[in-house]
């Protein structure tokens, strides 16, 4: 009898094993409540990267918009965040946040986690952490929580992790010791530029792709849901 019985499970199991997680699966509140507006708060900064938290702040807008949801200006929001105490995201994670609703019109809060923000220089194509007051990097390394929040329900609509590796390295100047130079100046001046703008922006970007889109993607508004959903942590490497 028992052997019948394990008989009968084992196809079952394999069955849900094999299935896919979809989108509405994993994230089954963001189409419940279908999100307009969402309102960037402040990164909650655990680096030792003090100026991370403002320039990190700013790449968040046109990922989002590209996911078809109407997000607040993040200069108009940081004047109204500032001049209210509010800057500090820290005190609202957990906290009712019908107040961004009353106030702004906002029916969501993305959150973000900085939790590692680090450069690295690749000469010879060896990775090693760069000297003290080096801003010269081959590659810089991110990982950032994202946590949207219903501003209506409080309830957390979607979250994911992303561990990054950006990329930033140029090549292109030709062979000896001077084309090694002219590769190592430009790598310097495409990390000091990713550093603050483009590595944010592909880390959203990469990090939010599962994420279900707003009612401004004509396309893929309302039929996305059976589009298969990314894990809740995701490790990679983009350039």
């Amino acid at each position: 009898m028992k052997k019948n019985i394990l008989l009968a499970v084992i196809p079952l199991l394999l069955v849900s094993c094999s299935q896919k997680i979809t989108r509405d699966m994993q994230y089954p509140k963001m189409y419940e409540e279908k999100p307009v507006s969402i309102v960037i708060m402040p990164p909650i900064n655990q680096t030792q990267h003090v100026e991370a938290k403002d320039y990190f702040y700013t790449t968040m807008f046109a990922p989002l918009c590209e996911k078809g949801y109407y997000v607040f200006s993040p200069l108009l929001t940081m004047e109204l965040f500032q001049s209210e105490s509010a800057y500090d995201a820290e005190q609202f994670i957990e906290a009712d946040l019908s107040q961004f609703r009353n106030v702004l019109g906002a029916d969501a809060a993305m959150f973000t986690i900085i939790k590692s923000w680090k450069r690295y220089f690749s000469p010879n194509g060896k990775i090693t952490p760069p000297p003290k007051r080096n801003n010269i990097g081959g590659k810089l390394t991110v990982d950032v929580e994202y946590i949207l929040r219903s501003t209506k329900t409080n309830e957390t609509l979607y979250r994911r992790e992303g561990n990054i590796k950006v990329d930033t390295s140029v090549s292109g100047g030709g062979g000896g010791v001077f084309g090694a130079l002219v590769n190592l100046a430009a790598t310097a001046i495409s990390t000091a530029t990713t550093d603050k703008v483009i590595a944010g922006r592909r880390c959203t970007a990469y990090v939010l792709s599962d994420m279900p889109v707003g009612k401004y993607d004509t396309e893929l508004y309302g039929k996305d849901q059976k589009l298969p959903a990314g894990k809740s942590f995701v490790k990679a490497t983009v350039k």
